[in-house]
């Protein structure tokens, strides 16, 4: 594998420096993309290392990403979640961007991206979080270029409307889901995606010997490079290098990035807020108070320190001799939003503290006439808590023999009583051992008694179980299997016969209960008669027929054509008719002949009317799947004929009649036929949906129930 520049010589300090500089700064970003915060923060007087957490690369099928592009003009807005998928995106377009397209932006880096691809204010409009505040206090992430872009297009002005959105594989799905709750269609595709890098073997031995000692500091610009962090670091590290890497400064543009460092055990984080100019002023805020703390992490093992905020105008050590360290403050992040992109959001800055007074000792205070007095103070002091502890310690001692007799002697009452009270307890257990067994066999007498009991109920309820239980009980299951067969066959006779039959037997009976079941019966039995009879099987062969017709019915561009001959009919004797007529022989003999060419150019000539212009434009190939597709819908039809789902039913013979009307010769036989059958079993589906027994077999329930 070829290396980089950035692999061949990782350090790249201040320009003319004649040696290592006494602070490493470790830049995490992906390769080729931190020129400007290297040159911050060699002027600052910091080394760079590069030592990249995530590669980007192209994604795998870059069709999504140039058909989204190829249809921007049905979009209303393009977001774009960091300057890689800006970049990504215009090498794949080739266009100007239209002047009238939207773009949302959610950091500082993503403006500057499309600036590079003439993509700017004010010829383009970009609305990005820095529209809506000054840019010292406004947060760059989701959550405000989502408050910005319902500012700009108002409540329900995305609804309805297309917006695409041009990502890495994967990724937070927060604006998206805020987008579609607002109406929008949103359309997500990927411009690139990220994978893990390898660190080269001049890049770790470079860790290793920071990590030995010398003072550094991490960036880390990304939650997912926060992890490809750690996977690596348990990989190459060993435990001690793990565990001093924990304690090394750590700086994170966005506090949701440096929960997640916290979360994965590293302990001092700062967060600097977006743009390479805060980031670079967090990196060299460290660099004055970077030996010490890395002596104490190597000395002493990790500590909680809490991450901080830096302010953007934070000024390295080296520019000024007499500034002191950056102060820690406790940070939440419970409220704060991660961004999708490589653009952080900037967090609140905070004013630096004035330096910490050196320490001066007490004694250092006091003149030096009085350190006499004040040794002979001390020791006086010292003998009267001497001499109050041993009095103490004598009185306390007095008291502790005085409770221990006290206690020796309760002992010994108490064991005495225990003696006496051990035969009467002894007593007490015979007696209640005599009580248990009596009880037993008074609950096994009892049990023997229920028991019994159960028996005898059961034997009532069976003897109390007369002619017209068993009698409801066979009806019961007479109807619910005529029901069953009702709804599956669809055989109305069966069913009459059953409701027949069960109301037959239960005339035998005059019980209220077998006269309300009859009369729930005899209104199914109505119900089943007044249903309409309907063949199912001879609709369902008429369809078949017609479904076998379809090969041989002719297209409306298809109909045969006899070969054309002129013919006319033989002229009469002109003599005769004239003698008969009274007519000029000439003026008869004139008739006859216009007759005849008449009648040879009309044998010459056929005309047809068709209504429906575009099927004659039906080529062969297209009529084959003319004629398939009115087999599916006929097809279609007999199925839900068999189903009695009258809906489909309905609409597939609308939809094969008007086929046949509009594509097929309406002048020929076979066409005339095919239409016939469609509208026989059209009009013989009326009655497709059957009754039921629900009254006879509601009746039954209750009857039940009741019992």
């Amino acid at each position: 594998m070829m290396q980089t520049d950035a692999e061949r010589h990782p350090f790249s300090g201040a320009p003319g420096g004649s040696g290592p500089a006494a602070f490493t700064a470790v830049v995490t970003r992906p390769a080729g993309q931190s020129d400007a915060l290297k040159s911050r923060l060699a002027a600052g007087g910091a080394q760079v290392l590069e030592f990249p957490l995530i590669d980007i690369a192209d994604v795998e099928d870059p069709a999504p990403l140039r058909a989204a592009l190829a249809s921007l003009a049905d979009c209303a807005l393009v977001v774009f979640v960091s300057p890689n998928a800006v970049d990504r995106t215009f090498a794949q377009f080739d266009a100007i961007w239209p002047h009238a397209l939207p773009v949302a932006v959610v950091g500082p880096g993503s403006v500057a991206a499309l600036a590079r691809h003439g993509v700017a204010a004010p010829a383009h409009r970009v609305i990005s979080p820095a529209d809506a505040h000054d840019d010292e206090a406004v947060r760059f992430d989701s959550e405000a270029l989502f408050v910005q872009i319902e500012a700009v297009f108002g409540e329900g002005g995305l609804e309805g409307r297309r917006v695409l959105i041009v990502r890495g594989d994967g990724g937070r799905e927060w604006l998206a889901d805020r987008l579609r709750e607002c109406g929008a269609l949103v359309e997500i595709v990927a411009a690139y995606r990220r994978v893990v890098p390898e660190p080269s073997v001049a890049a770790w031995s470079h860790v290793h010997a920071l990590l030995a000692g010398e003072p550094h500091a991490w960036l880390v610009t990304s939650s997912e490079g926060v992890r490809n962090l750690r996977e690596l670091a348990d990989a190459h590290l060993n435990p001690d290098e793990l565990q001093r890497l924990k304690a090394v400064p750590f700086v994170a543009p966005h506090p949701r990035i440096a929960e997640t460092a916290r979360g994965l055990g590293f302990d001092s984080i700062t967060v600097s807020g977006a743009g390479d100019e805060r980031i670079a002023g967090a990196l060299l805020s460290s660099l004055p108070a970077q030996p010490a703390a890395s002596g104490a992490a190597t000395g002493a093992g990790s500590t909680d320190v809490p991450y901080r905020e830096v302010s953007a105008d934070a000024q390295p050590a080296s520019a000024s001799p007499a500034a002191a360290p950056a102060q820690h403050n406790a940070h939440s992040g419970a409220h704060s939003r991660m961004t999708q992109s490589n653009d952080p959001p900037y967090a609140a800055a905070q004013p630096a503290l004035p330096p910490n007074q050196p320490f001066t000792p007490y004694e250092a205070q006091q003149p030096k006439s009085r350190s006499g007095v004040s040794a002979a103070v001390l020791w006086f002091v010292v003998v009267v808590i001497a001499c109050a502890a041993g009095i103490g310690g004598y009185a306390l001692n007095r008291k502790v023999d005085r409770m221990d007799t006290r206690f020796a002697e309760r002992q010994q009452a108490n064991d005495t009583q225990t003696a006496a009270l051990g035969v009467k307890t002894g007593q007490a257990v015979d007696s209640v051992h005599q009580i248990d067994s009596q009880v037993s066999q008074l609950e096994g007498k009892l049990a023997d008694a229920q028991a019994a009991q159960q028996a005898l109920q059961q034997q009532y309820a069976d003897l109390a179980r007369n002619r017209d239980d068993w009698t409801l009980a066979e009806v019961g299951q007479m109807l619910s299997s005529a029901s069953e067969q009702l709804q599956l066959t669809g055989n109305t006779q069966l069913a009459l016969f059953a409701l027949q039959s069960a109301d037959t037997r239960l005339a035998a009976s005059d019980s209220a209960q077998a006269i309300a079941v009859r009369k729930a019966i005899a209104q199914d039995i109505d119900k089943l008669k007044a249903a309409p009879s309907t063949d199912l099987t001879g609709l369902a062969i008429k369809l078949d027929d017609a479904i076998g017709m379809v090969d041989s019915l002719p297209l409306s561009g298809e109909a045969p054509i006899a070969r054309a001959t002129p013919h006319a009919d033989t002229p009469a004797d002109t003599a005769k008719v004239a003698a008969a007529t009274g007519e000029p022989r000439w003026k008869v003999w004139w008739r006859e002949v216009t007759t005849g060419i008449g009648q040879q150019l009309t044998s010459l000539v056929q005309v047809r009317r068709i209504d429906n212009a575009d099927a004659m434009l039906v080529s062969p190939d297209q009529g084959y799947f003319l004629r398939e597709n009115l087999k599916l819908r006929l097809l279609s039809a007999r199925l839900a004929l068999l189903s009695r789902n009258q809906t489909t039913l309905k609409s597939d013979l609308q939809a094969a009649d008007a086929a046949l009307a509009r594509y097929f010769d309406a002048s020929s036989k076979n066409t005339q036929t095919a239409r016939d059958l469609v509208k026989q079993v059209d009009d013989g589906s009326a009655a497709v949906q059957l009754p039921n027994l629900d009254t006879s077999l509601q009746a039954i329930q209750q009857y039940k129930g009741r019992g």
